[in-house]
């Protein structure tokens, strides 16, 4: 799921990925990292500078998926889910960075 609200009280809030789940057998084939570039994509047209996503730790968690992202830890617990941001500016796309699909740091950095 995807939120945007950038007047929200909280900055990991203001646009931010959580509750992105995926049924074992479907994990590696891509999905995931479509629906977070589809959320990075929308997050920049809507002229959002960070994303956040926020996950649950547990023994078949996700922590190792957005690393590969290029999302980073801010060093927070939210309601018990640990957030991590992008740790660039999201408004230069994956075609101002010669043509990477990351949506992490590669993809935002200007």
């Amino acid at each position: 799921m995807g939120g945007f609200d950038p007047d929200g009280e909280h900055d990991a809030f203001r646009c931010a990925i959580w509750r992105l789940n995926l049924a074992a057998d479907q994990q590696g084939r891509g999905y995931g990292r479509f629906a977070v570039e589809a959320v990075c994509a929308e997050a920049r047209r809507r002229g959002q500078r960070r994303i956040t996503v926020l996950w649950v730790p547990h023994a078949n968690g996700p922590e190792n998926f957005s690393p590969r992202l290029g999302f980073r830890p801010t060093g927070e617990t939210l309601h018990g889910q640990i957030p991590r941001r992008t740790p660039a500016d999201v408004a230069a796309g994956p075609a101002d960075q010669g043509g990477s699909h990351t949506p992490g740091a590669a993809a935002f950095t200007t």
